[in-house]
């Protein structure tokens, strides 16, 4: 494990401008937005062991941020396809 945060713009290198447009024109995409940060700072804070927790459980913040990265890409794409 890498014990790196996963933040978004390290996710998606050159899209922060289109990420602070679609944070500004949609809620729906802000939520999102949050939503990821407050996952991938539960499990930054799992794997450096400063809030401990089992196994299962940091999987499945995991498969929660995946989920909510893959629906930010998809989003993404969309609007830089239209």
């Amino acid at each position: 494990m890498s014990h790196v945060p996963h933040e978004l713009a390290e996710e998606f290198p050159g899209k922060g401008d289109r990420i602070t447009e679609l944070k500004k024109s949609s809620p729906h995409f802000t939520r999102l937005i949050e939503q990821y940060h407050d996952i991938n700072r539960a499990v930054h804070r799992a794997e450096t062991n400063v809030e401990p927790t089992d196994e299962a459980h940091e999987q499945d913040l995991r498969k929660q941020r995946l989920a909510l990265k893959d629906e930010i890409a998809e989003i993404l794409s969309s609007a830089e396809a239209g």
